[in-house]
Parts: structure tokens; C-alpha cells; sequence
């Protein structure tokens, strides 16, 4: 590998909650890095996903959605994102098509005016529009509030346009070797995307305040006394008494569609099969108690 040809660095991935930068960094990749759902605040830690081919290496950091936050936890994430801007080569400011700019994009926008990094508008999910043009007005609404370096109005879902973003995402990266051996994919350990994993499943089965007061811990992977076979133990972290009830179900219902739903991805991940063994337990207010939070995993440094 020649350095003065080969490219390499690092991209953030910046937005609202629910535009598409788990979903955008998963297909970047070619497999699931980070978790996705429906629901707002899915992503909770920065993730980097690592795309490494013939021609360069790009680190794609995904990062949890600006939201105005209410607890400590939720303060951690909005800062684990703009902390990613920084040591970066480029960001991605990701939305979808407005027909008029949310304030939140506003905020975002206006602090990433600190940064002398090129920034792309990336505009995903124009395939919900009825015509395509209608993205004109995004776009215009947009260019009148940043000095974008690019505009992409993109469709993860269906790759569309995918393809001239990354032409000019190797544009702007320096030559350099590659950070990272090539078949890895993302820096985080297996523990932490089998928790992610299992987390993941829960925001699908349940909806109200439960997605939002869930934390994942693996506990223990081991050997089993089985043959060719893993024992995984996890613990579900919740708020409240009621919380634990639901995550539960009647009859243990709930509980068993969640390991059910969590088995095949931690099998992909293990490269094994497993016995899941879950746990539920009450940590009243996690999301605000510090302590809590750096032993959940959600410490600052973690992010």
C-alpha cells in the first residue's frame, strides 16, 4: 500500500433523532454496526463504522440524534455529538425533506459554524417524496443557513446517490495509512453490540416510556457444558417497578419474545450458538444518577 495514493480519515455523522445515520453507516459498512428503530434517541454512543477498500479506509462515527435533552443521560448524548465533530476530516449534516427548516437543524447548524471542516448537506430519504423536484425547496431552505460544501439528496433505503456522496467524501480525505486492520468493522466490542442487540429488540416489542428507560448490560459469555455452544447472561436495566413488569410480560411472555428476537443477531455476532439467559432489573432513575450511568456503560469517556 503506497500512503501518498492511499486515502484514509475520519467522517461524522451529525443530526436530529430519526434521519437515518444508523441506517446511512450500517450500509456504508455492507453489515449492522449500530442498532435501529422507529424510536427517537435509538442511537445512545458514538459508533464507528469502518469501510475499508482497495483505494482508502473511511471511519464513519454515528452519532446519537440533537434532541433537546431532559435528564443527564440525555446531556451526555448531545454531547458525545458534537464532541465527534472534532479530529474529524469531514461531517455529514443529515435531514430529510422539510418544507420548512426545524429548529432543531437550526441549533445544529448554527454550532457547527465553529468548524473550518468541509460539511456536506446530506438529505436523506427523499424516496417518500411524491415528486422528486419537491426536494428543491429542502435544499434552498438549507443553502440559506450554511456554506454547504456539497448537497446530496440521497435515499439510504433504496442507494440512491450513495455513490456520488462517497466520490466526494475520498475528495476531501487526506492520504494516509490505514488506522485500522481491515477486517474490522467497528471499534466496539462484542459485548457492547450484543447489548445493543438485545436493547435493540425491546425498542421494537415495546413503545411509551419504556424504550427510553432500558439499559443493557452483558454480564457473562462462557462456554457451555453443551458442545459447540455459548452461555450468554445479560442483564435489562429499568426506572421503575411498573417498567419491570411490562419487559417481563404476563407469564413471561414479553420476556421470552425478547431473548426469542434477540438469539439470532447474537449468534451472527458470536459466530455461535448460545443459551440467552436475561434478568431484569430495577436501577430507580439511572438516566440522571451519574454513578448509574458509568456503570451502565454511559460514561463519558465511553461516548
Amino acid at each position: 500500500m503506497q500512503i501518498d495514493t492511499y486515502k484514509s480519515g475520519f467522517v461524522a455523522i451529525i443530526g436530529r433523532p430519526n434521519v437515518g445515520k444508523s441506517t446511512f453507516v450500517n450500509k456504508m459498512v455492507g453489515k449492522k454496526v449500530a442498532i435501529t428503530s422507529n424510536k427517537p434517541q435509538t442511537t445512545r454512543n458514538r459508533i464507528l463504522g469502518i469501510v475499508t477498500t482497495e483505494q482508502a479506509q473511511i471511519a464513519f462515527t454515528d452519532t446519537p440524534g440533537i434532541h433537546k435533552a431532559q435528564t443527564e443521560l440525555g446531556r451526555r448524548m448531545v454531547q458525545a455529538s458534537y464532541d465527534a465533530t472534532y479530529g474529524v476530516d469531514c461531517i455529514l449534516f443529515m435531514t430529510t425533506p422539510v418544507k420548512q427548516v426545524l429548529h432543531g437543524d437550526e441549533i445544529i447548524l448554527e454550532n457547527l459554524k465553529k468548524s473550518k471542516l468541509p460539511v456536506f448537506l446530506v438529505i436523506n430519504k427523499v424516496d417518500q417524496l411524491k415528486r422528486f423536484k419537491d426536494i428543491d425547496l429542502t435544499i434552498a431552505l438549507y443553502k440559506d443557513l450554511y456554506p454547504f460544501a456539497g448537497v446530496y439528496p440521497v435515499s439510504v433505503l433504496e442507494d440512491k446517490n450513495l455513490d456520488h456522496l462517497m466520490e466526494d467524501i475520498l475528495k476531501v480525505l487526506p492520504f494516509g495509512p490505514k488506522y485500522y486492520p481491515e477486517e474490522m468493522a467497528s471499534d466496539h466490542s462484542i459485548r457492547f453490540l450484543m447489548a445493543e442487540a438485545i436493547r435493540e429488540k425491546i425498542l421494537y416489542l415495546t413503545k411509551e416510556e419504556i424504550p427510553h428507560s432500558i439499559a443493557v448490560v452483558v454480564d457473562l459469555i462462557k462456554d457451555s457444558t453443551t458442545e459447540n455452544y455459548k452461555d450468554v447472561y445479560a442483564t435489562i436495566y429499568v426506572e421503575r417497578d411498573s417498567q419491570k413488569k411490562i419487559i417481563i410480560g404476563k407469564n413471561g411472555e414479553m420476556i421470552k419474545q425478547i431473548k426469542e428476537k434477540s438469539i439470532g443477531d447474537l449468534k451472527k455476532l458470536l459466530e455461535s450458538k448460545l443459551h440467552l439467559e436475561l434478568w431484569v432489573k430495577v436501577k430507580k432513575d439511572w438516566k440522571d444518577r451519574p454513578n448509574d450511568l458509568n456503570a451502565l456503560g454511559y460514561s463519558k469517556e465511553n461516548f
